[in-house]
């Protein structure tokens, strides 16, 4: 009896094998190859000048002493961490509150359906039609600043795209607006998952809504919360098409807006393959180490 039952689970394990060769052929294809090229491309001098094509020359880890050693790369690297941070801590917040508040059974809040559609809708807007958007609504002569002059709030109109935490703003502002709704689905999953008897007998006790809130819901939505932050990390170090759309791909003011994946982007464009290549090994290796760090960060006090 016993081979008969263990040939019947290896029968069943082949057809779960079997499934899996679709994903297995397609993360090869185009993820595991391109990466192994990716980095493979980096040790080799091979870009054009003009109409001369220079290489491709084997030059070992000169791509990435170039990168490294060149100050725009940390310049882009902090932009890029500031714009995400400025729409990640307001997402996050309200977030939590629209979780919250969907997913109290004691609120019995109407329409929920509509409302969650709503802030749900943005994220299914292109990045690049919101950013024209957006670039439309806070030009020189856009209707937020006529509106602002002829309500005397402004004297004449502002240059929201030509001061730096204006342009900053709107970027992450735009983030913020295509990710919350997203962010608030995960989050009330999470919380939807949750057994109510924990806070009816805190409750009970005497713990506050607020007591409750951070010290049950938030401790048991632990790993959500993690999840969410590392995957809009990894999102916010790949911002590109809000900020290339919205500055027409300048970065400006003064450089203020360029992000990694745009600095990438001017290497491919100029066909200089070599410092690309590098630059989208180094970009890998640090959205891995701040990923690790995060993980670790928020599993210290469970890991103790």
């Amino acid at each position: 009896m016993s081979k008969v039952k263990r040939g019947k689970v290896v029968s069943y394990n082949k057809w779960g094998y079997i499934f899996l060769i679709p994903f297995v052929v397609v993360y090869l294809i185009f993820q595991m190859i391109p990466l192994l090229s990716t980095i493979y491309n980096s040790f080799f001098e091979n870009y054009r000048s003009g109409l001369t094509q220079i290489g491709p020359n084997f030059v070992g880890l000169q791509n990435y002493k170039t990168i490294l050693t060149n100050g725009d790369v940390w310049v882009y690297a902090q932009n890029t961490i500031i714009m995400w941070l400025m729409g990640f801590i307001p997402q996050i917040i309200v977030s939590l509150l629209l979780g919250a508040w969907f997913s109290n059974p004691r609120l019995r809040l109407k329409f929920q359906a509509f409302f969650k559609t709503v802030i749900y809708l943005p994220n299914l807007i292109m990045a690049s039609a919101f950013a024209m958007l957006f670039f439309t609504l806070f030009s020189d002569i856009g209707p937020i600043n006529s509106i602002l002059v002829q309500l005397g709030i402004l004297d004449e109109p502002y240059k929201f795209l030509s001061n730096v935490w204006s342009a900053r703003g709107l970027v992450a502002f735009m983030n913020f607006l295509m990710w919350f709704g997203n962010t608030t689905i995960l989050l009330m999953a999470g919380m939807m998952g949750i057994d109510t008897s924990l806070s009816e007998a805190a409750e009970v006790d005497g713990a506050t809504s607020t007591q409750v809130f951070f010290k049950i819901t938030l401790p048991l939505l632990k790993p959500i919360l993690v999840y969410v932050m590392i995957t809009s990390l990894i999102g916010g170090l790949q911002m590109f098409d809000v900020p290339q759309v919205l500055t027409n791909a300048t970065g400006d003011p003064m450089r203020s807006t360029m992000t990694l994946i745009m600095y990438l982007n001017k290497h491919l464009y100029s066909k200089n393959y070599g410092l690309g290549g590098a630059l989208s090994v180094v970009l890998f290796i640090i959205t891995g180490v701040l990923s690790l760090l995060v993980f670790n960060f928020t599993n210290k006090k469970s890991v103790k």
